[in-house]
């Protein structure tokens, strides 16, 4: 039973993604949860390391290895080995991604170069690493989308999910934003809430945000929006768990009014307070609240 048992409590994960998607935060994760970790392990050596990690106790038991472009053109081995592997170990690829805007601005906030060489703009590798890794995604057991998460809200997604195999958490933002502004790109679900009556047009208001008690009992002293509340609070406690289901990891849901200031803002944060009422983890973003 013993030696059942420590089997069951083997696990062997392999990550790999794009440059710049967060492959060595979400490594780091692995290593503070007792995984042996290993980066960037040449891929020739991999069945190596399934055998030795299959024959292992310990520490050894739970480990993770990150494979990536630093690879180069043996990379493209990588597909067929991982169903040679699986044939025997119990492997979980885990693939991280993100969109092309946010590997650009990190590209750009970290001034490194990208692993593909200098030769061509970081676009342009981005765009050619993304083809060289597709067939990898298409085996991957878990994509992790990381375009929305900053360093921290990863680490505690990957630990989450990987700490409790059977959870799939998700981090939803709740955005405010002015229609004046622009509607936020990254929104999945975008409400908007100018049927309610403007505190800009109170004097004694509109110098204040949403986010003060005088704003938010004004916005509150009006019927619909509670029955607002109360319908979005149902729309959305019934809509996150299908797309947890579904695999999505994180949801922005965006409130917009006229200047971003009032309305969008106290609706924002409520519905914060509310969906953590459910035991769903979340963040609020005031995109235009000092415009």
């Amino acid at each position: 039973m013993k030696q059942r048992a420590s089997r069951e409590g083997r696990q062997l994960v392999i990550l790999t993604g794009l440059s710049g998607s967060g492959k060595s935060t979400v490594l780091k994760a692995f290593e503070d949860m007792g995984f042996y970790c290993v980066d960037n392990l040449p891929v020739e050596l991999m069945p190596i390391f399934a055998e030795l990690h299959a024959a292992g106790e310990g520490d050894f038991a739970r480990a993770a290895l990150l494979v990536d472009a630093r690879e180069g053109a043996q990379l493209e081995k990588l597909p067929a080995l991982l169903r040679h592997l699986r044939k025997d170990h119990p492997i979980t690829l885990v693939y991280i991604d993100a969109n092309e805007d946010a590997l650009l601005r990190r590209y750009s906030e970290t001034r490194r170069p990208h692993p593909l060489g200098k030769d061509f703009s970081v676009r342009e590798n981005l765009r050619h690493e993304r083809a060289l890794m597709e067939p990898i995604r298409k085996l991957a057991n878990v994509v992790i989308d990381t375009s929305q998460f900053n360093v921290h809200e990863l680490r505690q997604f990957v630990t989450t999910r990987f700490k409790n195999p059977d959870e799939r958490p998700m981090l939803v933002s709740v955005v405010s934003f002015g229609y004046r502004f622009g509607v936020p790109t990254d929104a999945d679900l975008v409400f908007d809430v100018r049927f309610l009556p403007n505190p800009h047009f109170v004097p004694r208001l509109r110098r204040f945000t949403g986010k003060d008690p005088k704003v938010r009992r004004y916005i509150q002293s009006f019927p619909q929006t509670a029955e607002f509340l109360r319908r979005m609070e149902g729309l959305l406690t019934y809509l996150i768990p299908h797309y947890i289901r579904e695999g999505k990891s994180y949801l922005t849901i965006a409130f917009g009014c006229t200047g971003g200031k009032h309305r969008s803002v106290m609706l924002a944060e409520s519905m914060k307070k509310a969906l953590e009422k459910h035991g769903l983890s979340a963040k609020v973003v005031h995109r235009d609240i000092e415009k």
